[in-house]
């Protein structure tokens, strides 16, 4: 899964990688956690490109509490095709999150390491995501996204077996693209394109509480001392 990303691009660096007719504002994030506004970019019915501020927590609009984002965080891109929390928005409410990198935790003999993971060439990443409306109680609209995953790529699957949906940027235009697709060229979207490379490096233990957002939560530490087999 991909519960936790960095997103320190500059807002000059996300409009010239996204195609984006005007520059987002917002203050960089070394910690990003789910149940938080995150970024998102979004194609309107003319196919022109804006970003906008969506709770990451997918809550589909037939949701009788807006609690049940905390349950799709991500969407397997091998079954969000069909899966019905998915599917109408896999058809029609595509978007792409931006990422400088991600975090994942990986299993050290009883002890949860984690990783910073990040582009080798420092560009900004798009996570295919999805994104839906649900219509509080109060009358008030709240928009939330989902980020898509896939099994690794070999490079990281020693750290886990799964990763965000990194879309190749000459794919951009066809996920946001807003009019409703066929479930079968979108999946093709989502397979690997062009090799992203990726680097990575441990990181404390001070990224594991979601209120330190700072730069030291992405900062190397050494790599631990594995623990011996009792076998």
């Amino acid at each position: 899964m991909c519960g936790r990303f960095t997103l320190t691009s500059t807002p000059e660096e996300l409009a010239r990688r996204f195609g984006l007719e005007e520059t987002p504002s917002y203050a960089p994030r070394y910690n990003v956690a789910p149940g938080q506004d995150v970024l998102a970019v979004r194609a309107d019915a003319a196919g022109a490109r804006g970003a906008a501020l969506l709770r990451w927590g997918l809550v589909p609009g037939w949701a009788e509490s807006a609690d049940v984002g905390a349950r799709w965080i991500n969407a397997r891109s091998e079954s969000v095709a069909t899966r019905p929390v998915f599917r109408d928005a896999f058809r029609a409410r595509r978007c792409i999150v931006p990422g400088s990198g991600f975090y994942e935790w990986a299993d050290r003999g009883g002890f949860r390491q984690p990783y910073w993971i990040g582009p080798a060439d420092g560009a900004p990443l798009g996570f295919a995501g999805l994104w839906e409306h649900w219509r509080e109680p109060s009358g008030d609209v709240l928009e939330s996204c989902t980020i898509l995953t896939r099994a690794a790529d070999e490079a990281i699957a020693a750290l886990h077996p799964r990763m965000p949906v990194i879309l190749a940027p000459d794919r951009y235009g066809e996920w946001l693209d807003p009019r409703p697709r066929d479930s079968e060229m979108l999946s093709a979207l989502l397979q690997p394109g062009p090799v992203t490379a990726l680097a990575y490096h441990p990181v404390g233990t001070r990224v594991n509480r979601v209120e330190h957002d700072d730069p030291t939560c992405f900062e190397a530490v050494p790599e631990p001392p594995r623990q011996p087999s009792l076998f």
